[in-house]
C-alpha cells in the first residue's frame, strides 16, 4: 500500500463511501417504496371504503331524522315536500350499498355487512307504515308506529353502519401503524448504516492522513533545511507515490542546488577577477576615448568655419549665376532691338531710293514743263501782241520749271547723301547686330558656367555639410562611447562588488566535507 499513490487511494476512501452512501440510498428509497405502497394501498381501499360508509351513515342518519319530522308534523304536505329528497337519499344509498359490497374481503367486514341487510328490513317496512299513515292522515297511528317501531329500527340500522365504519377505521388504524412500523425499521436500519459509513469513512480518512501527512512532513523539513542553508541532508525515499516522487524531487534539488552553489563560489571569484581587470582596462579606454573625443570636437568646430565658408561662397555663385542670367536677357533684349534696328534702316534705305526715284520724276516732269513753256514763249513771240501775256505766263512757268528742277536736284543730291548714310548706318548695326549676338552668346556661356559653378558649390556645401554632420556625429557617438565606458566602469565595479556580496552569499550554505 505504500507504493500506492494518492489518486488511487483517494479513489478507494471515496469509492468506498460513495458505495456505502449507494447501498443507504438504495436501502432508503426500497423502503419508502414499501411506505409508498402501503400509503397507496391504505387510499385505495381502506379510505375509500371509510368514506362510503362514512357517507352512508350520514344520509341514514338524514333519512331517519327526515322520516320523524314528516310523522310529528301536523302538516299534511310534509311527506309530499320531502318525497324527492327522501327518494334521492334512497337511490343513493343503494348505490353505495351496491358499491361497496364487493369492496369488503374480510370475514368482520362481511357479517357487518350482513347485519345491516337484516336491520335494514325492519326499518324499511316501518318507514313505510309511517308514510302510509300521514298519506291517510291517521298522524296518531303514525306516531306510535315512530315511537314503537321506527326509532328503534333506526336506532339499529344506524348501529350496524357505525359498526362497519369502526371496523373500517380500525383497518385505517392498522395500516397506518404499519407505515410508522416499517419507517421506523427503515430510520433505525439507516442510522446503523450511517454509523458504520462513518466508522468506515473515518477509518479511510485517518489512513489517507497518515499516508499523506507523514511524507509530507518529512518533506517540508527537508525544505526547511535546505532553505536554512545546509545542503548535507541526506534523503531516502522508501516509496513510489506522489510524496515518494516529493522526496526524491526533494533529493535531486537538494544535489542540483549542491552543484550550483558550488559552481557560484567558484564563479564568483572568477568574477571578481575579470571585474578588477575590466575596471583597469575600461579606466584607460575611457581616457582615450576622451581624448580623441576632444579632437573630435576640434575637427568639428574646423569643419563649422569650412562650410561656412563654403556655404558662402555658394551663395556669391548662386548671385553671380543670377546677374549672368540677367545679363544674358538683357543682351538678348539688346540684339532683338538691333535687329529692329537693322530693320528700321533697310525699311528707310528703301524710302530714300523710292525718294530717288520720285525725284527724278519730278525732274522729268520740270524738264517737259520748261520745255512746253519754251515753247509757248515761241508760240507767244508768233502771236506778236496778242500772246503778250501768254509769254509772261509761259516764263513764269518756265521759271518755276527751272527752280524745281534745281530744287529737284538739290533734293536728290540730299537724299543721295542720305541714302549713303543710312545704307552705312545700316552696315554698322548689321556689324553690331552681329556684335550683339556675339556678346549674347558669351554671356550665355559665362550664365552655363556660373550655373555650373553654383551646383558645384552647392553640392560641394552639401558634401561638407554631410561630413560635418558625420564628424558631429561622430563627436557625439565618441561621446557617449566615453559615457558608456563610465558606465561601463561603474558596472564592472558594481558587479565586482555584487560578486562579492553573491560570494557571501553563498557562503551561507553547508556543503559536505
Amino acid at each position: 500500500m505504500k507504493n500506492l499513490g494518492i489518486g488511487a487511494r483517494l479513489g478507494i476512501g471515496f469509492g468506498v463511501v460513495l458505495f456505502l452512501s449507494l447501498l443507504m440510498t438504495v436501502y432508503g428509497m426500497s423502503r419508502l417504496q414499501d411506505v409508498a405502497s402501503h400509503t397507496h394501498a391504505m387510499m385505495q381501499e381502506p379510505l375509500a371504503k371509510e368514506r362510503i360508509v362514512s357517507d352512508w351513515y350520514r344520509l341514514m342518519y338524514a333519512s331517519v331524522r327526515r322520516t320523524t319530522a314528516t310523522a310529528k308534523s301536523a302538516d299534511p304536505t310534509l311527506g309530499a315536500f320531502f318525497a324527492k329528497e327522501t327518494k334521492w337519499s334512497a337511490d343513493t344509498i343503494a348505490a353505495m350499498r351496491d358499491k361497496i359490497e364487493p369492496m369488503l374481503v374480510s370475514d368482520a367486514e362481511k357479517a357487518a355487512f350482513q347485519k345491516i341487510l337484516q336491520v335494514r328490513n325492519p326499518y324499511n317496512e316501518s318507514r313505510d307504515k309511517i308514510a302510509r299513515f300521514k298519506k291517510d292522515g291517521q298522524t296518531e297511528e303514525a306516531n306510535k308506529v315512530l315511537e314503537t317501531e321506527f326509532v328503534p329500527a333506526g336506532d339499529a340500522y344506524l348501529a350496524e353502519i357505525q359498526k362497519l365504519l369502526d371496523i373500517q377505521r380500525a383497518s385505517i388504524d392498522d395500516t397506518a401503524k404499519e407505515i410508522n412500523e416499517t419507517y421506523l425499521a427503515a430510520r433505525n436500519r439507516m442510522i446503523a448504516l450511517g454509523a458504520v459509513m462513518l466508522v468506515i469513512g473515518a477509518g479511510f480518512a485517518f489512513w489517507l492522513t497518515i499516508g499523506i501527512t507523514r511524507p509530507l512532513h518529512r518533506a517540508v523539513h527537508i525544505a526547511r533545511t535546505v532553505a536554512s542553508g545546509d545542503l548535507t541532508s541526506r534523503i531516502d525515499v522508501d516509496s513510489t507515490d506522489e510524496t515518494g516522487q516529493l522526496l526524491e524531487a526533494l533529493r535531486e534539488m537538494n544535489e542540483n542546488i549542491l552543484g550550483i552553489v558550488q559552481e557560484v563560489r567558484h564563479g564568483t571569484e572568477a568574477i571578481a577577477t575579470g571585474t578588477s581587470q575590466i575596471a583597469v582596462g575600461n579606466t584607460d579606454l575611457s581616457q582615450r576615448t576622451e581624448e580623441q573625443a576632444s579632437s573630435l570636437e576640434e575637427t568639428a568646430s574646423s569643419m563649422e568655419e569650412l562650410t561656412g565658408i563654403v556655404r558662402q561662397n555658394a551663395d556669391n555663385a548662386r548671385q553671380a549665376s543670377s546677374l549672368a542670367v540677367n545679363a544674358s536677357d538683357v543682351a538678348i533684349k539688346g540684339g532683338e532691338v538691333v535687329g529692329q534696328v537693322v530693320n528700321t534702316m533697310e525699311e528707310i534705305s528703301g524710302a530714300s531710293r523710292k525718294v530717288v526715284d520720285i525725284i527724278a520724276v519730278i525732274e522729268g516732269i520740270a524738264f517737259q514743263t520748261n520745255i512746253l513753256a519754251l515753247n509757248a514763249a515761241v508760240e507767244a513771240a508768233r502771236a506778236g501782241e496778242q500772246g503778250r501775256g501768254f509769254a509772261v505766263v509761259a516764263g513764269e512757268v518756265r521759271s518755276l520749271a527751272q527752280r524745281s528742277a534745281t530744287a529737284a536736284k538739290e533734293i536728290k543730291s540730299l537724299i543721295g547723301d542720305s541714302a549713303e548714310r543710312v545704307e552705312r548706318g545700316s552696315e554698322l548695326v548689321s556689324e553690331a547686330g552681329q556684335t550683339m549676338e556675339q556678346i549674347v552668346s558669351a554671356v550665355k556661356r559665362v550664365t552655363d558656367i556660373m550655373g555650373e559653378i553654383s551646383a558645384a558649390s552647392a553640392e560641394q556645401s552639401a558634401g561638407i555639410e554631410q561630413v560635418n554632420q558625420a564628424v558631429t556625429q561622430m563627436d557625439t557617438v565618441t561621446q557617449q562611447n566615453a559615457a558608456l565606458v563610465e558606465q561601463a566602469a561603474a558596472a564592472a565595479g558594481s558587479l565586482e562588488e555584487q560578486a562579492q556580496r553573491l560570494k557571501e552569499a553563498v557562503a551561507i550554505f553547508r556543503l559536505a566535507a
